[in-house]
């Protein structure tokens, strides 16, 4: 049996309403009145009247005071039934407010959640009758939170009106559209069966529109939007409890957080592969919680080494997850689900307090260098914490390096460099990483105080071979040589491409040529071995260098 459609009224509700309409009881009293005052009346009026002429006696008083009662209930019953016409009206009209509020979402004017499964469930029966089939589209708009937390709530939720308004105008007219969530939308469409590429043209153009864009309260705001699309004609079987309506949302959502992980700004149809993808998603999230609190997270250490003379200069942090489950993970296979659920700044600031308490044990000129998410960099306190992170390490804020990724240059400017300046100003050394991945880094580099600039790997390990990216390594080298900006190459991996790097003086380098990332026991293990810890004895610096440069051209270095 299907559920009732919310603020339908149910049949016997309906015949209550349709009797208080008619209110029979104050309509009779009415029809008796007027009877009454009709009998009374002619037996009344004609004897007054000849009474006034003086030509017989009056009516009889018994007579006279029916006729008023008469009058009385007239009026009571006539004012009784405009009364209750009035508050049945009255009644009406705050049911239709009360089931429009129901049924749709007051920001938008479109269906909401509730109402929108109703009428999906319809709309389905509906096509398996006429052979055709739905397809279910899930629309999130990329980085809204941004918009909300830098432009206000105000310019979101106008934001949110102009983007019902185009997803409107770029679906069919009998199409269904939801606001779901926040800043979720749900469309629902009939199509032939036989022509899927009719979908794929209108999610396209949806996805065109939005990408148009927003022109509110004279300002100019690019938004882009995820979408995921399911059919009903390749429906499985759903779980027991849940409706046919609520398990095609839930494929379109996986679809939607399928498009978002491959670039954003696309669609994607839901495919059985997705749904393996989101339950082992969210095995990876509920480990991500219990792996914070469990202390799994440990941190890695890639050699940083001066490209001229082969010394030891320092070490990257690199994040690893020693999961019980899945083994020893590498960060791409965590951050950016720790990014999106929120849990990127406890599980950093965790790899960076385990860090500084190894590193403080490490010869006094070997530095650190820690990579940190684009989503601190939006914390206005997260150099604060930072600080309070180096006082309970007692490690020197000199020896400390921040790397900010070239992507961070498209956020807030302003954020970044008041972030920039605050962790200078602790003493904290700021690196740009992967200099020439992004777009626009170049105008603002000479902008914002940086320390030094790093060469994507991406450039560097094709030096030897692409002379394309041989004069971008080199072009780079001159920018930071005119800026004043050392320069760091990563993915330094054969000779051959340590040979190309020495032509560029004063680079450091990194990368497996040099040395695998070793964890914190084998790092601190070899520094002993070469006489680099702190509270042991220490060779020179030219003989660490020496060694340094040994176990790199030694057969050791393929097993390092």
């Amino acid at each position: 049996m299907k559920a009732p459609v919310p603020g339908q009224r149910t049949p016997r509700e309906q015949k209550r309403m349709s009797a208080a309409d008619r209110d029979v009881v104050a309509l009779a009293i009415a029809v008796a009145a007027i009877i009454l005052f009709v009998a009374t009346g002619s037996a009344v009026l004609p004897a007054a009247i000849r009474a006034m002429a003086g030509y017989g006696i009056g009516p009889d008083s018994a007579l006279v005071n029916a006729l008023l009662l008469n009058i009385a209930l007239i009026i009571f019953g006539w004012r009784r039934y405009a009364d209750l016409s009035g508050e049945i009206a009255e009644r009406r009209r705050a049911e239709e407010q009360a089931r429009s509020l129901a049924e749709a979402d007051p920001l938008t004017g479109t269906l909401n959640r509730r109402s929108f499964g109703f009428a999906l469930d319809r709309l389905l029966d509906e096509s398996e009758q006429a052979s055709r089939s739905i397809a279910i589209m899930m629309i999130d708009l990329d980085n809204f939170k941004l918009v909300n937390d830098r432009k206000g709530h105000g310019i979101g939720d106008l934001i949110l009106v102009e983007c019902a308004r185009r997803i409107v105008a770029a679906l069919p007219s009998e199409a269904l559209i939801a606001r779901i969530g926040g800043d979720e939308f749900a469309c629902a469409l009939t199509f032939d069966p036989s022509r899927v590429q009719a979908v794929d043209a209108i999610a396209s153009r949806l996805i065109d529109a939005i990408r148009e864009p927003f022109e509110v309260q004279n300002l100019a705001i690019d938004m882009t939007a995820s979408v995921g699309i399911t059919r009903a004609d390749t429906l499985k079987k759903a779980i027991e409890g849940i409706s046919d309506a609520q398990h095609m949302l839930d494929m379109a959502d996986v679809a939607m957080y399928h498009a978002k992980r491959n670039g954003r700004n696309n669609y994607f149809w839901f495919e059985d592969f997705m749904g393996e993808e989101m339950r082992f998603r969210d095995r990876i999230e509920s480990g991500l919680r219990r792996g914070i609190e469990n202390g799994e997270f440990v941190p890695f250490y890639e050699r940083q080494i001066d490209v001229e003379t082969g010394e030891l200069i320092g070490f990257e942090m690199l994040a690893r997850w020693n999961s019980p489950e899945f083994g020893l993970l590498v960060p791409d296979m965590f951050i950016p689900i720790a990014e999106e659920v929120g849990l990127i700044s406890e599980l950093s600031e965790t790899l960076i307090a385990s860090a500084l308490e190894d590193a403080r044990h490490w010869a006094p000129h070997l530095t650190l260098a820690v990579n940190i998410s684009p989503i601190q960099l939006r914390d206005p306190w997260f150099s604060q914490r930072l600080l309070k992170l180096l006082v309970a390490a007692n490690f020197p804020p000199g020896r400390l390096e921040i790397e900010i990724t070239e992507s961070c240059m498209h956020e807030d400017i302003v954020q970044v460099r008041t972030l920039i300046a605050s962790l200078k100003n602790q003493g904290v050394r700021v690196s740009l990483d992967d200099f020439g991945t992004g777009y626009n880094s170049l105008s603002q580099l000479h902008r914002l105080p940086f320390d030094r600039i790093k060469i994507d790997r991406s450039f560097v390990r094709g030096i030897d071979r692409c002379e394309d990216s041989a004069a971008i390594v080199e072009s780079i080298a001159m920018l930071g040589k005119g800026l004043g900006l050392p320069v760091t190459a990563e993915g330094i991996e054969t000779t051959a491409v340590l040979e190309r790097l020495r032509a560029f003086s004063g680079l450091r380098g990194q990368g497996y040529l040099y040395g695998k990332p070793r964890s914190a026991s084998d790092t601190r293990a070899w520094l002993e071995e070469l006489g680099l810890l702190a509270d042991g004895e220490r060779k020179s610096a030219d003989d660490a260098g020496t060694a340094a440069t040994q176990e790199q051209n030694g057969p050791r270095a393929a097993q390092a």
